[in-house]
């Protein structure tokens, strides 16, 4: 169980990843919240069809505010944040407070699921911090905004609440049906702001079929899947523990800044790597038998 658990969370995380490199091409043609609106819409007809075929679409009346909440917190108000605090914010700024939400989700996972913070996990959370930080690195083109650094936070900390009741509704619901009832309710709260956006941004679906394509990668692999093995993992995992494979999405996200757009990897990306990787790697092995 931890292995795969280990497994669904690295998928998770390196599909997000990938995700940057297709939306930014995306995001010319489509506005944020549009696109946002278009993942939830496609990934819920996904999920959806797959729920209903194999009979996992039952949920007690008294469970229901618990999913919707889960997409209101998670994605609705953490997706949301993040854009808004990108948008705001440097790209630097932005990645670093968004990689601080595994330090939130041991300390919501202690206070909500009473997880225990162990010496193997404070070591390993510190060295995937480190890493993670390296990677992205410290230089910024920009001056801190506040208003941008404090979505980032927000959105760090929703997410972090995410995974703690996601792992919560885990013990009554398969991860098929948290996720697809979740992404349906986040698909309702995110249909006003799509449409506001919409009166003064038009989006531009069929300037080229690569436009089409971006987004259905995006709804299909980076939101129905990977939202699917993320909590699929998160249940399969201790929320804290789980909360630190997100440190693989900047590894991804810049080998293939390296590979598809001529982006440089340096020193610190392979130092960065390493720690992420030893980091993940205490926490992923059993503690070795007491003779």
């Amino acid at each position: 169980m931890k292995f795969w658990g280990a497994v669904c969370l690295t998928l998770a995380a390196s599909i997000w990843g990938s995700m940057y490199v297709v939306s930014k091409y995306v995001l010319d043609y489509v506005p944020p919240f549009t696109l946002l609106w278009l993942r939830y819409a496609i990934a819920g007809v996904v999920l959806t069809t797959i729920m209903i075929m194999r009979r996992k679409y039952k949920v007690a009346g008294k469970d229901l505010l618990l999913l919707a909440w889960i997409g209101f917190i998670g994605y609705f108000v953490s997706v949301g944040a993040q854009f808004w605090g990108t948008k705001l914010a440097d790209a630097h700024t932005g990645a670093l407070l968004t990689a601080s939400s595994p330090v939130f989700t041991f300390l919501c996972a202690r206070l909500l699921l009473d997880e225990r913070i162990t010496l193997r996990k404070l070591l390993a959370l510190l060295l995937s911090i480190i890493g993670m930080v390296t990677v992205i690195g410290f230089s910024g083109s920009e001056a801190i905004n506040p208003r941008g650094s404090f979505f980032l936070v927000i959105a760090a900390i929703t997410w972090a609440l995410l995974s703690v009741y996601v792992k919560k509704a885990s013990s009554r619901y398969s991860s098929l049906t948290i996720t697809s009832y979740a992404i349906l309710f986040a698909l309702l709260f995110t249909s006003p702001v799509a449409l506001w956006e919409m009166q003064t941004q038009v989006p531009r679906l069929f300037a080229n079929p690569l436009v089409w394509l971006g987004t259905l990668y995006i709804g299909i692999v980076s939101t129905a899947l990977a939202f699917f093995l993320w909590n699929k993992g998160m249940d399969l995992l201790d929320a804290g523990v789980g909360s630190l494979f997100l440190c693989f999405q900047p590894i991804v996200g810049s080998l293939l800044g390296w590979f598809l757009l001529n982006e440089v990897l340096d020193a610190g990306f392979f130092i960065g790597a390493a720690l992420i990787i030893g980091g993940l790697l205490i926490v992923s092995f059993p503690k070795g038998k007491k003779a």
